[in-house]
């Protein structure tokens, strides 16, 4: 698999970890963070090609995802990924930076804030998850997160679901905005429908909200710029569970609603991304006002 979707940036020893960051442009530094089971493909398929002539952009594969190990077998927290990805950025000489994370990656991108301040000079989150929720996630994350699940469950799944499953899964999370045409291919779906990849997965989203419930206490921490994409057709991380109330909390947050936009805002609406960077950047004193 790795021999089919190989490394498109440098992999690094962490303490024994290997870590897998992309890395394009100069100038100051932008964090890019995936969501639930990606990988820096999702970013490299287009947003990044639009900031590049603006900063040095690094993609990171989070922990069990895409090239980067996972760091224990019970699902990473977002305090966990954000301090091994410090690192990463400690060894790669990066400096105060707009940390931009979407879905899960928003979360670890808060997480990295709180925990490293001097690190996050802005946030941006694009429909990040930041506050608790409702309710749990339903049976298959909760099947699937424990020993029978990926012992079993998870391997039948990655071997013999059809693909074109996985493509509707695809979609589901793009709904109602299409599909970019290749972007299955681009992201090298296989890499998601790895066993291990899908048991850390499965096991970090499952375990996300008692550590969102955490972050959320310690919110009044958070003095930095924060930009907010959101959605308002968003069913998977709902605007006004998450974002609205993060807005409601935090003084410094500039929230941004996408009418009828789903849960891809960067791929729906990517000039606007590119705006939420750029004023994190510009309020943050990384670059000059336009």
């Amino acid at each position: 698999m790795t021999a089919q979707f190989p490394p498109t940036g440098v992999v690094f020893d962490i303490d024994g970890t290997s870590v897998h960051a992309h890395q394009e442009g100069a100038g100051p530094d932008v964090i890019l963070l995936h969501g639930a089971g990606g990988n820096t493909g999702d970013f490299t398929f287009d947003l990044m090609g639009r900031l590049t002539g603006s900063f040095r952009v690094t993609a990171f594969d989070r922990p069990g995802l895409g090239h980067t190990d996972a760091l224990h077998p019970h699902g990473e927290s977002p305090f966990e990924q954000a301090e091994i990805l410090e690192a990463a950025a400690v060894r790669m000489g990066l400096g105060p930076a707009v940390l931009v994370g979407h879905s899960f990656g928003g979360a670890v991108a808060l997480a990295w804030a709180l925990d490293h301040p001097a690190r996050a000079a802005a946030v941006v989150s694009l429909a990040g998850a930041a506050m608790p929720w409702p309710g749990g996630l339903g049976p298959w994350y909760e099947l699937a997160s424990t020993p029978f699940g990926g012992a079993v469950i998870i391997p039948l799944i990655a071997a013999f679901a059809p693909r074109a499953l996985a493509h509707q899964t695809i979609a589901r999370i793009f709904e109602p905005d299409p599909v970019p045409e290749g972007y299955a291919e681009h992201i090298g779906i296989e890499l998601s429908l790895r066993p291990d990849t899908m048991r850390a997965n499965t096991r970090q989203v499952n375990g996300l909200k008692p550590h969102i419930r955490a972050m959320a206490a310690r919110y009044g921490e958070l003095k930095m710029p924060i930009e907010i994409l959101h959605g308002t057709a968003d069913t998977i991380v709902p605007i006004d569970i998450h974002s609205r109330a993060l807005a409601e909390r935090v003084p410094s947050v500039n929230l941004v609603e996408l009418p009828g936009v789903g849960h891809m805002p960067h791929h729906a609406c990517p000039d606007a991304a590119v705006d939420a960077i750029l004023r994190a950047a510009a309020r943050a004193g990384l670059r000059k006002t336009a």
